[in-house]
Formats: C-alpha cells, sequence, structure tokens
C-alpha cells in the first residue's frame, strides 16, 4: 500500500476502534433484554407475519464491521459492502460520508477500479470542500492510472489518468497527494509518447514519411519532457532528410545537439545531415524550435 493510501487509512481506522468497543456493549446489553421478551416477539411476528429478513444495523457496527474485512480479513470487497449499507441504512448519520469514502477505497484495494471511480465521483461530487475530497479525486486518477494498457494497444485509460491527474494537481497543489499525482502524470505522459513514436516508426518502416513525421511531431510538440523526445528529433531528422526538407531536418539535429548534446541520437543525426552536405543549424522559425522555446529549452 503506497504512503497516500496508508495515511489516509490510519486517521480513519484508529477512531472507529472505541466507537467498535461501545456498539459491543450496548449490543450485550440489549441481548440481555430481548432474550427476556423473545418468546412474545416470536408469537406476535406469527401474528402479524412480520418479514424479518431485513434489520437495520448500527452505523458504528457496519462501518467498524468494514475496517475489520479491509484490514484484517484482507477481504475489501466485503469490506466496501459494509460500508455501502452505512450509506444505505443511514444516510444522513456522519459515518454515512465516511464510509462512501471508505467504500471508494477498498474498492481500489480490491482493484474493482470502475466500482472504485463511481463512488469517489459521488464523494466529489457530495462533498466538495471536505477535507478529504483531495484523496477521492486522487482515487480516481489512481483507478484509471492503474489501468493504462501497453503502447501498442488503444490509450483512451491514459487519457482519462491525465485527466485526473492534473485535477489533484490543479485542484489540490499543497496536499499530500500532489507529489504522487506529478510522477504518475509524468509516467502517464511518457506512455502517450510511447504509442506516437511506435506508430511512428511503423510508418518510417513502410517509408511514408509524411505520416511518421506527423508522429513525432506529436512528441516534439506535446511531450518535450518524457524520455521519448530524443529519438523523435533524429526521427524527423531521418524523415525529413528522405523527403528532401533539409532544412527541418538541420533544425531537428541542432535542437537535439543543443538540449541533449551527450546522446546517442544526436551522433546518429549528425552524421545523417553531415553525409547530406549540410551541417545542424537550428531555423528559430520552425515548429521544433519554437516547441522547445516554450519551455525554455532552446
Amino acid at each position: 500500500m503506497t504512503p497516500a493510501h496508508q495515511g489516509f487509512l490510519n486517521r480513519w481506522s484508529l477512531e472507529g476502534l472505541a466507537r467498535l468497543l461501545r456498539v459491543v456493549a450496548g449490543l450485550a446489553v440489549a441481548g440481555m433484554v430481548l432474550s427476556a421478551c423473545s418468546s412474545a416477539t416470536e408469537i406476535w411476528d406469527k401474528v402479524t407475519q412480520k418479514d424479518d429478513t431485513f434489520v437495520d444495523e448500527p452505523a458504528e457496527k457496519l462501518y467498524n464491521e468494514g475496517l475489520f474485512l479491509t484490514n484484517e480479513k484482507r477481504d475489501p470487497k466485503g469490506g466496501a459492502k459494509k460500508f455501502e449499507e452505512v450509506d444505505r441504512q443511514h444516510p444522513y448519520s456522519d459515518l454515512a460520508r465516511k464510509s462512501l469514502l471508505m467504500s471508494a477505497f477498498a474498492y481500489y484495494q480490491a482493484n474493482d477500479y470502475d466500482s472504485c471511480i463511481g463512488a469517489a465521483t459521488r464523494y466529489v461530487t457530495l462533498h466538495p470542500g471536505s477535507a478529504d475530497a483531495a484523496y477521492a479525486q486522487y482515487l480516481i486518477a489512481a483507478s484509471h492510472y492503474d489501468q493504462i494498457p501497453d503502447v501498442t494497444r488503444d490509450q483512451g485509460r491514459t487519457e482519462k489518468a491525465i485527466a485526473a491527474l492534473d485535477e489533484v494537481v490543479r485542484k489540490y497543489p499543497t496536499s499530500e497527494y500532489a507529489v504522487s499525482a506529478k510522477a504518475k502524470l509524468e509516467a502517464a505522459r511518457d506512455q502517450l509518447a510511447g504509442r506516437e513514436m511506435n506508430v511512428g516508426r511503423y510508418y518510417m518502416q513502410k517509408r511514408n514519411y509524411t505520416a511518421a513525421i506527423n508522429r513525432f511531431k506529436v512528441v516534439v510538440t506535446q511531450y518535450q519532457t518524457t524520455r521519448h523526445v530524443e529519438e523523435a528529433l533524429a526521427r524527423l531528422t531521418e524523415a525529413y532528410m528522405a523527403i528532401g526538407i533539409v532544412s527541418e531536418a538541420q533544425t531537428a539535429a541542432a535542437v537535439l545537439g543543443h538540449n541533449f548534446p551527450d546522446s546517442p541520437w544526436y551522433k546518429d543525426a549528425y552524421n545523417l545531415v553531415k553525409s547530406g552536405g549540410v551541417e545542424p543549424s537550428e531555423n528559430e522559425g520552425s515548429y521544433i524550435s519554437r516547441a522547445f522555446k516554450k519551455l525554455g529549452l532552446g
């Protein structure tokens, strides 16, 4: 369990222990009283044909049972069901709000990401000003992030993860979850860049240089801080030289050399433009140059 999740859980588990002891004592007394009149109750139920298949349980009892199942029994799905019962049976109690977020947490622990997203989204909608709204938003983002597929597949889930992670950083920049969200955000952006590189390489193999350039251009203009940008600049050098747009090839090589002088990709790009009888030379009007200057990297 990550520090972000553990910190949240520690705050909410301890206060439940005291409540549990009070509830157990109360139930013991109530059991003694009820046992004395059980016979009369049974007769009355038969007369009135009372349906006793459902009995309301105290909110604290349900809540602490949820904690016990989630933490001690390692049955987060069972725990989530208990938390949902608090919200269903006692929707206006103080524990209803906590139970809603705990159900999201438990579903996340069970890898039931869609249920987690549903519960956490409901929490953020109902309690946007809560101190724990940041964690609920983080759960939404983490649920999307944990489902990111490899670069050969559709990256719709990655885009959702980026949007949700950005929401954490934007809305809760000073929260304890912002640091983790930023790290995940960079990894998710790297994934999207990897997808563009994967397709771009495919087009290069097919000698469809224009299509390849369009893919590498996305990496250079949108994902300059990812690990794929060095190769993207080298590939642009190669593709532009192949179709005879030498000035853009020179710019790609020059920007690559300026920002990553020790990169093996720069050595390849440099040798490529030299083989064409020119040197790396940056055209500051090129989109490649502008993309890096925008981030202060040019």
